[in-house]
């Protein structure tokens, strides 16, 4: 199963990373960072595919702090950096 998540340095940033989603309708889900890509604060938001774009250009328009979008593949525990 593939599953998109976005990383934070701090709580704070994906905090105000949720309230920008939240504003505009998005759908998301706050949940731990996975294991395979656990390099930040702990909280990552998890994404469903048909939504990237569109929070991609939240995070230009808006200048959203984010470590990346990761692309994470569970089946066969690999993950892909996207952006």
């Amino acid at each position: 199963m593939i599953k998109y998540y976005i990383l934070f340095e701090s709580y704070n940033d994906g905090f105000c990373f949720e309230k920008v989603l939240r504003k505009d309708k998005i759908k998301y889900t706050i949940v731990p960072t996975p294991r395979i890509i656990s390099k930040c604060c702990g909280m990552s938001i998890m994404l469903k595919e048909e939504v990237l774009s569109c929070v991609h250009n939240l995070v230009n328009k808006n200048k959203l702090k984010n470590e990346g979008l990761y692309k994470v593949n569970k089946e066969v525990n690999t993950c892909e950096k996207l952006w």
